[in-house]
């Protein structure tokens, strides 16, 4: 049988910053037999499933994967959750797991990890019923411990219009220093210097690496790495399509394909590089002259400002987004971008889902729309600033207006140093300051 590993034999592990999906998954590890922890590379899926695994099988390890590789019902042994990880690697797996399931496996039995979805020629049955599917993202703000919250993200969900109250020391520069940083585990806490050289290699190893194992043929790569450049200078933008493909390119009379773009996104989201966020379309709503492009992100936005070769300095001082910018500076795209990872991550400790809203004629737009399954929802805007002004909450309290009591409450994310309820409602919180 090949030996698996424990986690005793991880001392890494006492370094380790507990994280929100522990919270979920000891929950519900408690209830369901088989989970699969999906997400980029680099988020943390392997260090925080192990801490919840009594034993590991680790498919990118040569002697595991040729032996599951081999005999797919190595993995159904002993009693306690066994950790599957890169389990795509041998497709098979899920079927062994999900009969398991079928054939009454007890709760917390299986934890499956994968950083893309297994290549279009490989048959998988669905896991519907049988595997749940979590999607873990990098560090959201409140698990980097940069510093205290006290405004409860849950609370606001809730429609509960929590007294909003605290006070923050980070600047605006720390936020900067933040996204620079990353959220990637293995990566934030690097120096400067080391930081970029993994950032670049992780960019790298997408194209070389990532990409091909995923079924994609990279017949050029300096064209994917030019087009994901510019992809993440289109961060937190609608930006078409067309238009990202020729910034990718300027000046030159080749631009990628329409066919070669829509291939890149389809590779990129499925090994969850690219994560755009979804336009809104209420359900059972009046409101129908609402945009249908989705905003564009990377799985980071620390990947976005090393791909535009941007550090703290270049961030506050220079300007970026390769035409992209209008009247905003794209240290204001990242940060939009990071409050959404954040809210990202801690949705997950709920249920529901995260859009953007924008109208056709651009006059109303909220950056993030968090709607329950019950249908309603808490509006989001995001402002790289200190102090809130009335053009700052004009969407918010028009939405409201349309909506009523579908909206829970609506609320600005900002850079300022007190979190507080104006006087029309609208929560004021400082990013630092938003907890679970």
């Amino acid at each position: 049988m090949v030996p698996f590993e424990s986690l005793k034999w991880y001392p890494s592990c006492m370094n380790y910053v507990v994280r929100a999906m522990d919270t979920l998954l000891g929950e519900l590890l408690d209830e369901l037999p088989a989970i699969a922890l999906e997400g980029a590379k680099g988020v943390g899926k392997t260090a925080t499933a192990k801490r919840h695994a009594k034993r590991v099988f680790s498919l990118d390890a040569p002697e595991a994967f040729s032996s599951v590789e081999a005999d797919p019902q190595l993995i159904l042994v002993g009693n306690g959750t066994t950790f599957i990880d890169e389990w795509q690697r041998v497709p098979d797996v899920w079927d062994v797991v999900r009969t398991a399931v079928d054939d009454g496996a007890k709760p917390g039995s299986y934890l499956l990890a994968g950083s893309a979805s297994p290549k279009d020629d490989v048959n998988i049955h669905s896991g519907a019923g049988r595997i749940v599917s979590l999607i873990m993202r990098p560090m959201s703000f409140p698990e980097r411990e940069v510093e205290q919250p006290s405004v409860s993200f849950a609370e606001l969900l809730r429609g509960e219009k929590p007294e909003i109250r605290g006070t923050s020391s980070v600047t605006t520069a720390q936020y900067a220093q933040e996204i620079v940083r990353s959220g990637f585990p293995g990566i934030r806490n690097a120096s400067e210097r080391a930081r970029s050289l993994l950032l670049d290699g992780y960019v790298q190893k997408i194209v070389e690496r990532d990409i091909p194992e995923a079924g994609g043929a990279v017949r050029r790569p300096e064209m994917l790495l030019d087009w994901l450049r510019a992809y993440g200078a289109a961060t937190a933008t609608t930006a078409s399509y067309a238009s990202i493909a020729s910034a990718s390119n300027p000046g030159e009379p080749e631009i990628p394909s329409r066919k070669s773009t829509t291939n890149y996104r389809e590779l990129l989201r499925r090994i969850f590089v690219v994560d755009p966020i979804p336009a809104w379309t209420p359900a059972f709503s009046h409101l129908k002259r609402l945009g249908q492009a989705p905003k564009h992100h990377l799985v980071d936005p620390g990947l976005a400002a090393r791909l535009m070769g941007l550090g703290v300095d270049g961030l506050i001082h220079g300007e970026g987004g390769g035409g992209f910018r209008r009247d905003e500076t794209f240290l204001g795209a990242l940060f939009e971008s990071l409050v959404a990872q954040t809210v990202r991550v801690l949705i997950s400790l709920g249920e529901g889902a995260v859009f953007h809203m924008r109208d056709l004629d651009g006059e109303h737009e909220v950056d993030l729309i968090v709607q329950r399954p019950d249908l309603r929802f808490l509006a989001i805007e995001v402002k790289l600033s200190t102090s809130v002004r009335p053009k700052d909450v004009k969407s918010l309290n028009w939405l409201e207006e349309q909506m009523g009591d579908r909206m829970l409450d609506k609320v600005i994310v900002n850079t300022g140093s007190m979190a507080y309820r104006r006087p029309d409602g609208v929560a004021v919180v400082p990013l630092a300051l938003l907890g679970e």
